[in-house]
């Protein structure tokens, strides 16, 4: 048990530090002015490659929840057994991203810059994470609408936006 100490607060707030003081620790600490994280199943979240562009996977994050939640700023891409996941552009990525209930958020992802890249390196899956300490969903090559594999050399994924031409933008797609 948590020993919590006495207040002197005034009369007409008396009521509310009560209910504080006497709520359990994880509800007395929330803000309800600030939104919690996601919850992975009240997520969905979608991939599907750019038609015309293999080489652009186009991902969505919906809320399915009853209220705003966050999810990290930056998508979590990882691609089939590689180590590592995509960077983001620009740079900077840490932080949340507010989803609002029942909105999308969009993010691009540029698996390669040059599809005859000799660096290649050629995967079954991606993998795609609204947050780093989400296990995410996984997409195969074929799902995804790149063929058999997906190319990777030096991937860079887009910022969660509010739009899917705001990341078709970002990723230099017009």
């Amino acid at each position: 048990m948590r020993i919590r100490a006495a207040v002197a607060v005034p009369a007409a707030s008396a009521a509310t530090a009560v209910l504080l003081l006497t709520a359990p620790q994880s509800q007395a600490a929330t803000d309800p002015a600030r939104p919690v994280r996601c919850a992975d199943k009240s997520l969905a979240v979608r991939a599907k490659a750019v038609a015309g562009d293999p080489t652009v996977v186009r991902m969505s994050v919906t809320n399915r929840g009853t209220r705003a939640c966050v999810v990290d700023r930056v998508p979590t891409v990882t691609f089939g057994d590689l180590d590592g996941a995509a960077l983001p552009t620009p740079k900077g990525g840490t932080g949340d991203y507010r989803l609002a209930a029942g909105r999308t958020a969009y993010a691009d992802v540029r698996t390669i810059g040059d599809p005859a890249d000799p660096e290649a390196r050629r995967v079954d899956t991606v993998t795609v994470a609204a947050s780093a300490a989400q296990w995410g969903r996984s997409f195969t090559a074929a799902r995804l609408g790149t063929g058999r594999q997906v190319l990777v050399w030096e991937p860079v994924t887009t910022w969660w936006l509010a739009t899917a031409a705001a990341a078709d933008r970002a990723v230099g797609l017009s």
